[in-house]
């Protein structure tokens, strides 16, 4: 799956606020990352994936920085449900 993608449609800030995405906010990695948890299936992929940026038992769960940019895209693609979106800020 394409997670700059809505719909066919490259992803914006706006867009995705307007779906029900809740953003986290990279400051030193330059990535934000969007999460709709009535769309996410639970699959885990996520978790899975990237410990350090995904963390269910932690507040809040999305940690951008705590990875590199590149590695989380590939779990980000990996979201079956489309829950998990992202933006690139470079």
């Amino acid at each position: 799956m394409d997670a700059n993608k809505f719909n066919g449609e490259t992803v914006t800030d706006e867009l995705l606020k307007e779906n029900g995405y809740r953003a986290y906010k990279g400051t030193e990695q330059p990535i934000d990352i969007y999460y709709n948890i009535k769309t996410c299936t639970h699959a885990g992929e996520c978790v899975r994936g990237n410990r350090d940026v995904f963390e269910v038992g932690r507040r809040p769960w999305i940690i951008p920085d705590n990875g590199q940019v590149d590695q989380v895209i590939e779990v980000l693609n990996r979201c079956p449900s489309g829950a998990l979106k992202y933006i690139r800020k470079d």
